[in-house]
This record gives C-alpha cells, structure tokens and sequence, in this order.
C-alpha cells in the first residue's frame, strides 16, 4: 500500500482544523475536493479515519493513530527535499500581497519554499494591489500577488468568488440605507461590489474606506456594517450572507501574479513556480 503525500497533507489540515471546509481553505481546494481526496484515503487506509455529522468533525482510533505516522512521513520528506533540491540556490525575492492574500494563500507555499531554499531570502510586502501593482513596475519589488484590474497582465493563479459578510448579531443588514464597508477607491473590490449594489437598486451607504481588511473585518463584526470579500478569506468569527438576506450577487475576481522586468533570476523562477502550482 503506498500513502500518497498529497492525500496526508489534505488529511493533517482537516485533523488541524477540524473542519472540511477550513481545511479546503489551508489546501487551498474546494470542499469537495477535500472531502473526495479523504475518502481516497480511507480507501487505501480501509478504515474510517473521521467521524462526521453537520457540525463536528472528530478522529476515529484509526485517524488518531495515522495522524502520528503522517506527520513524520511529510516530515522527512519535506527534509529530504530540502537537502537534495538545489540547495546551492541562493539570493534575495521581494514579494508583495494584500493582507487578505497573504494570510489566506502564502504561509504553505512560503513555508515549503523556505525549506526547499533555505539560502533564499524572503521579503514580504503587505499592501493593497493598487499599491503593488507601481512597485513591481518601477523595480521595487520583484513580484506580486494582486487583483487583475481593467487590462493588468499577469499570470493567472485562479478566479475567486466574492461573498458577501456580516455580524452574526444582524442589526446592520436591517439598516436603510445599507451601511457597507468598501476598500479604497481604485480597488477592484470595491468596483465590483457597488457595481452590483448599483445594479440591485438598494439605497446603501459607504460606513468604511480604506485598504485594511483586518480593520474591514473589525468593522463587520462590531456590527457596523456589511462587506463583500474574497470567499478564501471570510473569517469565522462573521456569517455569510447572499441572496436570501437581499444581497446582490458579486462578479468573482481574477487573482494573478505580476512580475517586474528584472525579476528573471533563479529564485524568482522558483518562487513564481511555486506560486502558480500551490496556490490555484
């Protein structure tokens, strides 16, 4: 029987998270994707390895004790690739992100390409594409990951679904006119969402602007107002909303990756290779 890698990286993120679709936004798969490669697994396995029903997600003995082998097999793998996969490459990539990017699609693959590259170094930009997208042009960082906006070329990485969000307490959804957070004027975000406010004719008003979507978030839990995100990164700690709750339908975002001129060196190669496998 052979335990194949990408079957236990699916399997740890489920047991860390304890959730299917928490773990589909770790893997960056969709849930039933997730779902299907688990019961691959406990296709070769035999066993079940999870006890499920509509809320709760919990190990089986025999998940508990293939937690343990799992963990130690991806383990050395990982070391091995490390001390066997060009390890003499070295040199310096500056990479930018907005703050809902980074923490919803980096930390695995920079993870991963830290211990591939460990002579690499990294640096990380945080800020909002509008932002990004001068940098990579003028040479300031040598690539970034940022929302395609009217004819930016760059690669694609995928199409992400726009969701709308709200306090779980619902006073703000209740409010005429609407009150909604927005990203900063320029962002295609914020283009997309009142286009199809716009569109739905419902009397909304602008509660919060500005580039921070921790603080967009902040803002939705305390209940203030209502927002429209990228579906990888809706929090826990906030409901999603749609239709039901009389909220237009949001056009998805193309997500690319934008590289400057000069970044043609070896480490940017692989970086923008690991970028465009892992994080589709």
């Amino acid at each position: 029987m052979q335990l194949d890698h990408t079957l236990l990286r699916t399997f740890l993120a489920c047991v860390d998270a304890m959730s299917f679709s928490r773990a589909a936004t770790r893997v960056h798969k969709s849930p039933a994707t997730v779902s299907m490669q688990i019961q691959r697994l406990e296709e070769r396995i035999g066993k079940r390895l999870f006890v499920r029903d509509t809320r709760n997600l919990a190990l089986t003995r025999a998940g508990e004790e293939l937690e343990g082998y799992a963990r130690r097999i991806l383990r050395l793998h990982d070391e091995a690739a490390a001390a066997f996969s060009r390890p003499e490459m070295e040199g310096k990539v500056t990479i930018g992100a907005p703050d809902d990017y980074i923490s919803a699609m980096l930390p695995v693959v920079l993870k991963r390409f830290a211990a591939l590259f460990p002579r690499v170094e990294l640096n990380v930009v945080c800020a909002q594409s509008t932002a990004l997208l001068p940098e990579v042009q003028a040479g300031e960082i040598d690539m970034a990951i940022v929302t395609r906006t009217g004819g930016t070329e760059g690669r694609l990485i995928r199409r992400e679904p726009m969701v709308w969000i709200g306090s779980r307490e619902g006073q703000a959804l209740e409010r005429t006119p609407l009150p909604v957070a927005l990203y900063e004027p320029g962002s295609q975000v914020r283009t997309e969402t009142l286009a199809a406010l716009n569109r739905s004719g419902r009397s909304y008003r602008s509660a919060y602007s500005n580039f921070s979507h921790s603080a967009l978030v902040t803002l939705v839990e305390a209940d203030l107002a209502v927002a429209s995100v990228v579906q990888m990164a809706v929090p826990t700690s906030v409901m999603r909303l749609g239709r039901e709750q009389g909220l237009p339908e949001v056009e998805a975002l193309d997500i690319i990756l934008v590289r400057g001129q000069t970044a043609t060196s070896a480490p940017c190669e692989a970086l923008a290779e690991a970028l465009t496998e892992n994080t589709a």
